[in-house]
C-alpha cells in the first residue's frame, strides 16, 4: 500500500523544522544588512569599520585596534592590513566585530560577476530576531508527482539574470525534468542543475508568483533512479535567500522554466500571514 500519508506528513514536518532552524542560524541569510561593491581606493563602507578596497585581483582591509575587528577563522585581531583573493562566485566569512563577544556582525567578502563586494551579517537584525518560520501551504500529497530525467550529452551553460541587476549568472543545465502536475493537461520540461551525488535542483516560476509566493522558487530533486524516473515533491519547494533579503544575488530561472498553473505547495512569501 505504500507509505501512509501520516508518515509523509511527519517527514515533511521534520523537513520544515530543519529548514526553519537552518534559516535562523546566527549569521545566516536572515542577517544580511548590506551589499556593497568595493572601490579601487581605500574607503569607508556602511555598517562596518575599516577601510576597504580592491585592485581587481585581491581585496584589502586596513584597520586600527579601535575598530575592534577580528578574523572569523581564528578570532585574532586584524593586523594593520589584510588581503584575500577569491574566485568568481566564492565567498569568505572574513572578519567580525561588535556585541559582547566581538562577533555580532560578520563581514562576508564575496566575488560576483568578477567584482569584489562585502555583505554585512548582523545577528541582531530584526529579520532574524523576529523570525518565527516561513509561511507555507499545508502538505498536499497530490503535489508529489512522478517524472523522468532526460540528461543532456554534456552540461550546457545558460546565461541567466539574478536577484541583483548588476550581477549576471550562469545556469549549468545537465538535462530536463519532464512531468505533469495537477490542473494541467500537458507535460512540463524544466532544465535542471546537477548537485552532489547526482541530485538535481530545479528553479521555476509558476502562477502563484507575486501573489502568494515569491517571484521564483527552487526544488531539490533526489538522484534519478537507474530508469531515469524521479519524484518531484513540490511540498518541499523553497524560497531563495532573495525572498528574505534585498542583498542576495540568487539565480533566476532559465527561460521557459515556468509552469502555467498555480503550484499551491511549498513555501509562501515570507511576509504572508
Amino acid at each position: 500500500m505504500g507509505t501512509l500519508p501520516a508518515a509523509k506528513v511527519e517527514r515533511w514536518q521534520r523537513f520544515r523544522d530543519n529548514r526553519n532552524k537552518a534559516l535562523a542560524a546566527p549569521h545566516g541569510w536572515l542577517t544580511l544588512t548590506s551589499f556593497q561593491w568595493l572601490e579601487d581606493s581605500p574607503a569607508a563602507v556602511e555598517l562596518a569599520p575599516g577601510l576597504w578596497s580592491t585592485d581587481g585581483t585581491t581585496a584589502s582591509l586596513t584597520a586600527v585596534p579601535a575598530d575592534g575587528l577580528s578574523l572569523v577563522e581564528s578570532g585574532d585581531a586584524v593586523p594593520a592590513t589584510i588581503t584575500a583573493a577569491l574566485a568568481d562566485e566564492e565567498s569568505l566569512m572574513w572578519v567580525q566585530f561588535g556585541g559582547p563577544g566581538g562577533d555580532q556582525v560578520v563581514v562576508e567578502l564575496a566575488r560576483r560577476a568578477g567584482r569584489y563586494a562585502i555583505r554585512t551579517r548582523d545577528a541582531a537584525s530584526p529579520v532574524l530576531t523576529e523570525f518565527t518560520g516561513v509561511p507555507t501551504y499545508g502538505y498536499k500529497p497530490e503535489w508529489e508527482v512522478a517524472g523522468r530525467f532526460e540528461p543532456y550529452p554534456e552540461p550546457v551553460d545558460v546565461p541567466i539574470a539574478t536577484a541583483n541587476p548588476l550581477v549576471d549568472g550562469v545556469h549549468r543545465s545537465v538535462g530536463e525534468v519532464v512531468f505533469r502536475v495537477p490542473g494541467s493537461g500537458h507535460e512540463f520540461r524544466l532544465q535542471a542543475e546537477g548537485e552532489k551525488l547526482g541530485a538535481l535542483t530545479v528553479t521555476f516560476h509558476d502562477e502563484t508568483n507575486g501573489d502568494t509566493t515569491d517571484d521564483w522558487r527552487k526544488l531539490a530533486v533526489p538522484r534519478p533512479r537507474p530508469d531515469h524516473s524521479v519524484v518531484l515533491d513540490f511540498n518541499r519547494a523553497i524560497n531563495y535567500p532573495s525572498a528574505f533579503t534585498p542583498y542576495g544575488t540568487c539565480p533566476m530561472p532559465v527561460k521557459n522554466n515556468s509552469l502555467d498553473v498555480r503550484v499551491e505547495a511549498g513555501e509562501k512569501l515570507p511576509a504572508s500571514d
